[in-house]
């Protein structure tokens, strides 16, 4: 029974990220609920995106300039650091807090609509729940996480640069000329193709767990808290899964 209970789970999650992608292209557009949708998950999170990725970059900054220096490589420190930020650390780290905030809002929202009823209201009225709830959460995250990715790269090097050039002492102008060398067509596309990724896993995780509540409060905490955690899983699975492919497309050899 647990067996047939799980591949109805994955059927059910699989029609869900489908159907709420795919409503963008359906009428009736809902293009006030995305609005909102994506004021929610933009600018709502860019006070915790921007303090968590300046920090970031200046800890990964100060300790490379640290490891460096005991071997000459000082000046590589700019190199390492964009390299770091813009593939791998800045996608990663944005897309966990946008999981803490933004997926964690979507279950607790949508669960406690399920728990009000709301959403047995507006199949009664003839609004199809799954256009008006889940497609705005899905292409609100798909949009508004690469965004707040590309503002979290840009802080994270500004990190880098203050340590950099004022705690280690190193050149302002070889700093950003190394970070510069690091834009690559390469490095940016893997950066870039990434949130769009985990930006798509969070909503879809967050709206199928919120629609799948059940239990009173309880139920509420418990769906909630799967979201969170199994969008963090996903979030690095497919890092590393995502990570693998795109070296393999580019050419690089591991």
């Amino acid at each position: 029974m647990k067996l047939i209970e799980l591949i109805n789970n994955f059927q059910d999650f699989y029609l869900l990220s489908v159907r709420g992608l795919m409503g963008i292209v359906r009428r009736p557009l809902y293009g006030k609920d995305l609005i909102e949708q994506m004021d929610y998950a933009g600018a709502g999170s860019l006070l915790i995106v921007v303090p968590v990725t300046l920090f970031i970059g200046m800890a990964l900054s100060l300790q490379l300039s640290a490891e460096l220096s005991i071997l000459g490589l000082k000046m590589y420190t700019g190199k390492i650091v964009g390299v770091s930020i813009i593939r791998e650390i800045g996608p990663v780290v944005v897309a966990l807090v946008f999981a803490g905030r933004v997926g964690s809002g979507m279950a607790s929202e949508l669960g406690s609509m399920i728990l009000g009823h709301q959403v047995d209201s507006l199949r009664v009225f003839g609004v199809d729940p799954m256009k008006k709830l889940v497609t705005p959460r899905i292409w609100s995250a798909i949009l508004m996480l690469p965004a707040l990715t590309l503002i979290g790269d840009a802080v994270s090097l500004s990190g880098g640069y203050y340590i950099a050039v004022f705690v280690s002492h190193q050149s302002a102008t070889f700093y950003w000329s190394s970070v510069r060398d690091t834009l690559t067509f390469e490095n940016v596309f893997a950066g870039a193709a990434k949130p769009f990724m985990f930006g798509y896993l969070i909503a879809c995780i967050s709206c199928y767990m919120g629609l799948s509540t059940k239990g009173g409060a309880k139920g509420l905490r418990q769906s909630t808290t799967r979201a969170v955690v199994l969008s963090i899983v996903m979030i690095i699975v497919s890092d590393f899964l995502l990570t693998r492919i795109l070296l393999y497309a580019l050419g690089f050899s591991v």
